[in-house]
């Protein structure tokens, strides 16, 4: 496998001659994504006031760490350091989170608005997630592919958590 530009500067989009090199990038991508989520998410839980939806971003949390050691061991596999390539998406959806926990608004409409803002990334990693899945299977990386759908299995059941806290704190009014 030849591979160019991958240990070069992480915010540097490398040169992309085949798909085990976009494969990689995705994974980089990925590994950026659950990094960020890493930092906001005790923002989330901290201005929560639902104890279920904070109980939830504390929750998710310990998993994201788990995402980010399955790709670790991804990463491993193709015999590669663990590297993270920035992804622009996420810290939008970060500081569309940041721009929530400023939100002057009665608590349980702030909860619905940090529960519908981390939809936003849930549903952000989950597409990333199912084609990282897709782009393991057709280059042979089953081991990998395994990895990646039960990282998208959490991420799944995460984002049916948080539409139910939606829900809950949206029927509160």
């Amino acid at each position: 496998m030849h591979i160019t530009n991958f240990n070069s500067n992480k915010n540097i989009m490398p040169k992309l001659t085949n798909s085990t090199e976009v494969f990689i990038t995705k994974l980089q991508a990925l590994y950026d994504i659950e990094g960020e989520l890493k930092k906001a998410l005790p923002k989330l839980a901290k201005t929560a006031t639902d104890p279920s939806l904070r109980k939830s971003f504390r929750g998710h949390l310990e998993e994201t760490s788990g995402h980010s050691r399955r790709l670790e061991k991804a990463f491993q596999f193709l015999g590669l350091k663990p590297k993270k390539l920035k992804s622009e998406g996420v810290r939008g959806i970060v500081k569309d989170g940041a721009w929530v926990i400023d939100l002057k608004a009665p608590p349980f409409i702030k909860d619905a608005m940090l529960a519908s803002s981390a939809i936003y990334a849930e549903h952000y990693e989950m597409a990333g997630y199912m084609s990282a899945i897709e782009m393991s299977k057709l280059l042979g990386h089953e081991n990998i592919a395994k990895l990646l759908a039960e990282t998208l299995k959490e991420e799944e059941k995460a984002d049916q958590k948080l539409a139910l806290l939606l829900r809950n704190n949206m029927n509160e009014e």
